[in-house]
């Protein structure tokens, strides 16, 4: 889990990482520079803000259906049944799920 201060993936890697456009994930990170949950160090990458602010529900939704829509995108492209797709949807939120609940066992905080 992110924290305050905490490096976020660059928008090519976090792109690449959930197979999106990195368009998407720009929008996603101006957005959420506008609302002051991240801050961008020129030259040094993009980071947790330390002066952020609540996220309403409806914006978290909005964020997260963009980058769904992205994804459905793409398995539509590919021919990919939506059971098929909802299946590793799911079993990549329960990894993270399951990770993020490790990192707070130990300590530690994932990056």
């Amino acid at each position: 889990m992110l924290k305050e201060g905490d490096k976020v993936p660059s928008i090519r890697e976090l792109a690449s990482k959930l197979a999106v456009n990195q368009n998407t994930i720009l929008k996603v990170y101006n957005e959420l520079c506008r609302e002051n949950v991240l801050r961008i160090e020129r030259g040094d990458g993009t980071y947790v803000s330390s002066n952020k602010q609540t996220i309403s529900s409806a914006e978290r939704k909005k964020a997260v259906t963009n980058i769904l829509r992205e994804a459905a995108i793409l398995a539509v492209q590919l021919e990919l049944p939506i059971e098929q797709a909802v299946e590793l949807l799911e079993k990549e939120y329960k990894t993270i799920v399951s990770q993020r609940a490790g990192s707070y066992r130990t300590g530690s905080s994932e990056k």
